[in-house]
């Protein structure tokens, strides 16, 4: 079944509702590049490096590129903070108010906090909004705090925490380290009138800031991917439950299960009866296929679910996870797939964004965090930490905050500087950053309970 046959399957309403969806989705990305990418510009506007103008088109560029070259497995640290199958074994107006709860939520409080200039994360915002609707979904059928997938949840919030960190100290010691051994005065004092920077500190500022833009759109891109992935995983599921799109891998998954099998014969201890069962359903479902798109429309989230079971099963002892390595990559490429028209949608909404609406952030962040003008060491020391950060977490597939860790840049800059910092810009950021991730909880929720009752009703009438 291609995209467009299943769409066809679609009702009217459900169509519609989709379609917003989809709008919504693309829209919090568009949002996220003037929101988050404000950071990336400032120090090379405001060391005179660059005009407005062409900086922002330059970041712009570089967030679309990396998006396309960024990978894909950000994404799914944010898909599986929600349990996808919560979208499928929900009742149907239930699953779609929870994904447009989450999107909606999403987008009213990064623009917000936009209006006011707040350079608040939209990661947190993001992240925020899954857990709300996770949870009161949970509350409303009775099954406590089980709608959010807590151990994910706990990974991802050490990274949002720890990062902003990071950048405050790596920046004020980068700044450290470069006053020691690079013995140019003018670096390290605010630009006078129309002065501009050495032509090596330029380049050290343009490629510093191409880097954070890359950074950037590699991971914030990845977000808006799992955020895409959950509608369609909540409209389509049975087209997106696994990997269609590659014509060998039910081949690939099923001797994945056979080696699975081969390997949990030879442990010490009883495999589970469950783990057994899902392992069986794997092989029978694929056994004479060569693609996943060959298993018929009602098995496949069976298979998903069983995928997801056994590798839960091999993740769970460190030594049967190491032994275990090859067939639990295999099985998560076959549920683990972005598809090619949601990379290149997410990169062009990112990098358009990156374009508009980034002089409220802009302002804050270089005017209003030190007591001073941003230097030029300054500026190329925040970036430079920023863009090693950011891919680092990348590295670990991690989602962090631009946002946090660039203004945390600058703030330890400053105060590396002696430049001081102003407190009360300081405290509205860190207040901000605080209530982000709980106020994204609650809106969502709220958007979600509100909507069971309204949207889900008219839906079902």
């Amino acid at each position: 079944m291609s995209f467009w046959d299943a769409i066809a399957t679609l009702s009217t309403h459900h169509l519609v509702f989709f379609m917003i969806a989809l709008l919504v989705a693309f829209g919090f990305e568009f949002i996220n590049g003037f929101h988050d990418t404000a950071n990336a510009v400032t120090t090379v506007i405001y060391t005179r490096t660059l005009k407005p103008t062409p900086a922002v088109i330059y970041s712009g560029t570089m967030n679309f590129f990396g998006v396309l070259l960024g990978g894909t497995a950000v994404a799914f640290a944010i898909v599986h903070l929600l349990p996808v199958d919560l979208l499928v074994d929900s009742d149907p107006h239930a699953a779609l108010v929870m994904v447009l709860s989450l999107l909606l939520a999403g987008v009213m409080w990064n623009l917000g906090t936009w209006s006011f200039g707040l350079p608040v994360s939209s990661s947190h915002t993001l992240i925020g909004s899954i857990l709300g609707v996770g949870v009161m979904n949970s509350l409303l059928t009775g099954n406590g705090l089980a709608g959010v997938n807590w151990g994910k949840a706990g990974e991802v919030g050490a990274a949002l925490l720890v990062s902003p960190l990071v950048g405050f100290l790596l920046a004020g010691g980068l700044l450290l380290a470069m006053k020691a051994s690079i013995k140019e005065p003018r670096l390290y004092v605010p630009p006078d009138g129309d002065d501009k920077p050495p032509r090596w500190i330029r380049g050290v500022l343009l490629a510093t800031c191409g880097g954070v833009s890359f950074a950037h759109g590699s991971n914030d891109g990845q977000k808006g991917m799992g955020l895409i992935l959950l509608v369609l995983i909540g409209f389509l599921p049975f087209h997106y439950a696994l990997d269609t799109f590659h014509d060998s891998k039910a081949v690939e998954l099923h001797a994945a299960a056979e080696s699975a099998r081969e390997l949990l014969a030879q442990q010490a201890t009883a495999t589970p009866e469950p783990v057994l069962s899902a392992l069986e359903w794997i092989t029978a479902a694929t056994r004479g296929y060569q693609s996943l798109a060959q298993i018929p429309d009602a098995d496949r989230w069976e298979v998903r679910r069983a995928i997801f079971t056994v590798n839960r099963f091999l993740e769970a002892d460190p030594s049967r996870a190491e032994s275990s390595r090859e067939i639990r990559q295999t099985f998560a490429s076959a549920i683990e797939f972005v598809p090619l028209w949601v990379v290149f949608g997410v990169a062009v909404a990112l990098g358009i964004g990156t374009t508009v609406g980034y002089k409220r952030i802009v302002i804050t962040v270089a005017e209003k965090i030190g007591k001073t003008h941003l230097t030029y060491a300054q500026g190329a020391a925040a970036e430079m930490v920023a863009a090693f950060t950011i891919l680092l977490a990348d590295f670990f597939h991690m989602p962090v905050s631009t946002t946090h860790v660039l203004s945390s840049g600058v703030a330890g800059t400053m105060a590396a500087n002696g430049s001081g910092v102003q407190r009360t810009t300081l405290l509205k950021i860190g207040l901000a950053w605080v209530f982000t991730l709980p106020a994204a909880m609650v809106l969502a929720a709220g958007l979600y309970a509100a909507g069971i009752y309204s949207v889900g009703r008219f839906l079902a009438s």
